[in-house]
C-alpha cells in the first residue's frame, strides 16, 4: 500500500498542484489507515488499497471517533481515502471506491467572530511609530478591514493592481478568479505612507512589485500574515483573531449599515449568494442582542411578581 500511496502523492504534486499542507496531511492521513489495517487483529492479511473494504473504513473512523477525533478531522481523513481511491480507478489500481458511500460526518457550523466597529478602529491604530514594520502592518490591517480580502489575496497584491486616484484594487481569488473592489481612503493613505517609508530599492516601483513585503524584501506569506493579526488583536479585550475575522467583519459592518447582499457578494467575490447569506444571521443576533439590552419591553423582568389588589377595579 506505501508504493501506492507514495504514487498518489506525486499525482497531487504534479498534476493536481496541491498545496504542501494538503499533500502532507493527506499522505499521513492514508498512512495512518495502513497502520489500523495492520493492527494485532489482521496481521494474517497483506495489506494491500485493493482489497480494503467498506467495513474497514468504518472500522478505522469509528476507532478514531471513539478517541475522540474531530468530526473536522474525521471528515478531512475520509476526504482523502475517497481521493485516494478515485486515484486508484483511474490508474486501473481498484476496482471499487470503499469509502464512496460513507456519509461524512457532520461539522458545526458556528458563526464567525466579528469585530465590533469600535474594535477594528482600534485594531488599526495599534502599529505605531514610523518604522518600517510599523507602517506595513498599519496598512497591511487597513487594507485587510477595507477590502474584506482573503489573505491570499491581500498578499498577491502587486504595487500595479491599486488605483489611488479610483480608490480601487485589483484581487487574484480562489480558482484563478479575479475581481476588482473598493479600497478606501484611510486605507490608500495607509499604504501611501508605508511605500513612502521603504528604502529605494532597484526595480521597487515596479508594477509587479509586491505591494506587502517581509524584512528580507520579498513577498509575505500566509503565517506572517496571521502571526501579525494576532500580534496586535491580541491586544484587545475579546483576545486575538484570525485575519480572516478582518473579512467577516468588513461583511457584517457592511450589511450594518445598509449594503445590499448582491453588492457584498461581489466585493468578497463569492461564487454562491448562500455563502453570502450567513451574514444576514450574523447581524440578525447582534441586532437581537442589541434590542434585548436596550428596549424596556424585550423581556419580562423574571422577579417582578405581579401585584395582587385586594379589590377589583
Amino acid at each position: 500500500m506505501e508504493d501506492t500511496i507514495r504514487a498518489f502523492m506525486s499525482f497531487l504534486e504534479v498534476e493536481r498542484n496541491a498545496s504542501t499542507e494538503t499533500i502532507r496531511n493527506y499522505q499521513s492521513d492514508l498512512r495512518q489507515l495502513a497502520s489500523f489495517l495492520r493492527g494485532a487483529d489482521r496481521a494474517s492479511r497483506a495489506i494491500r488499497a485493493d482489497h480494503i473494504t467498506t467495513e474497514d473504513i468504518r472500522a478505522y473512523l469509528h476507532q478514531l471517533d471513539r478517541k475522540g477525533e474531530k468530526a473536522s478531522s474525521l471528515a478531512r481523513k475520509l476526504a482523502a481515502v475517497r481521493s485516494f481511491y478515485r486515484f486508484l480507478l483511474r490508474e486501473g489500481s481498484a476496482q471499487k471506491n470503499p469509502a464512496e458511500d460513507i456519509r461524512s460526518p457532520k461539522l458545526p457550523k458556528p458563526l464567525p467572530r466579528v469585530l465590533t466597529k469600535d474594535d477594528a478602529g482600534a485594531l488599526m491604530e495599534f502599529p505605531e511609530g514610523r518604522s518600517t514594520l510599523s507602517l506595513r502592518d498599519r496598512a497591511l490591517l487597513e487594507t485587510l478591514y477595507s477590502t474584506g480580502a482573503r489573505v491570499s489575496e491581500a498578499i498577491g497584491i502587486n504595487v500595479g493592481d491599486l488605483d489611488e486616484t479610483e480608490g480601487l484594487v485589483h484581487l487574484r481569488g480562489k480558482g484563478r478568479k479575479e475581481r476588482v473592489v473598493p479600497i478606501g481612503d484611510v486605507a490608500t493613505r495607509a499604504i501611501r505612507a508605508y511605500r513612502n517609508g521603504l528604502e529605494p530599492k532597484d526595480g521597487g516601483r515596479q508594477l509587479a512589485t509586491p505591494l506587502f513585503l517581509n524584512h528580507r524584501g520579498g513577498r509575505l506569506t500566509t503565517r506572517s500574515v496571521a502571526r501579525i493579526v494576532a500580534r496586535y488583536s491580541g491586544r484587545l479585550a475579546g483576545g486575538a483573531v484570525s485575519p480572516h475575522a478582518l473579512r467577516h467583519s468588513y461583511a457584517t459592518h457592511l450589511l450594518d449599515e445598509g449594503a445590499d447582499l448582491r453588492s457584498i457578494q461581489e466585493m468578497l467575490g463569492h461564487a454562491s449568494l448562500s455563502t453570502t447569506q450567513k451574514y444576514t444571521h450574523l447581524a440578525g443576533d447582534r441586532l437581537a442582542a442589541v434590542y434585548d439590552r436596550a428596549h424596556p419591553r424585550a423581556r419580562p423582568a423574571a422577579h417582578v411578581m405581579p401585584r395582587k389588589d385586594h379589590k377589583s377595579s
